[in-house]
């Protein structure tokens, strides 16, 4: 196996060589990867996340750093919900749904006060509204 050359690849490899633990940039944050299949070509991805815990289910946030525009994966999972994701050391399914705006709300303050470069992603998005997806756990 080759080692990883791209950004993404790195915390992955990071990720699952340390239970699902990560180093800088994201070291201290709890760290999720989110595969995903492409709502156009087909092709399976896998991206490393930042989220929430939100009772049984998982908050991810398509900031894309603050772009004016949605990043990728969330129209893979708007195509696709029914997905898997790696939490630490588990692998499991899930099925992804944006948050309705005041589920979205409750979500997005709480992270903004945990971490605020979400504020700053979030006044550099606009008037981008940055979605808040939410992965229920499937049984």
């Amino acid at each position: 196996m080759t080692e990883p050359t791209d950004f993404n690849g790195k915390i992955i490899a990071d990720f699952r060589a340390n239970g699902g633990k990560v180093g800088p940039p994201f070291e201290g944050a709890p760290m999720i990867l989110v595969h995903h299949t492409g709502a156009k070509s087909g092709t399976e991805r896998v991206t490393p996340l930042m989220y929430q815990q939100v009772g049984e289910s998982y908050a991810i946030f398509a900031s894309k750093a603050g772009a004016k525009v949605d990043p990728a994966w969330l129209h893979n999972l708007i195509a696709h919900p029914d997905t898997t994701v790696e939490v630490g050391t588990e692998t499991f399914g899930v099925t992804a749904r944006v948050a309705e705006p005041s589920e979205r709300e409750v979500i997005w303050d709480r992270q903004k006060e945990r971490f605020p470069g979400f504020a700053e992603y979030e006044v550099n998005a606009a008037p981008r509204v940055i979605p808040v997806v939410v992965l229920d756990r499937t049984k």
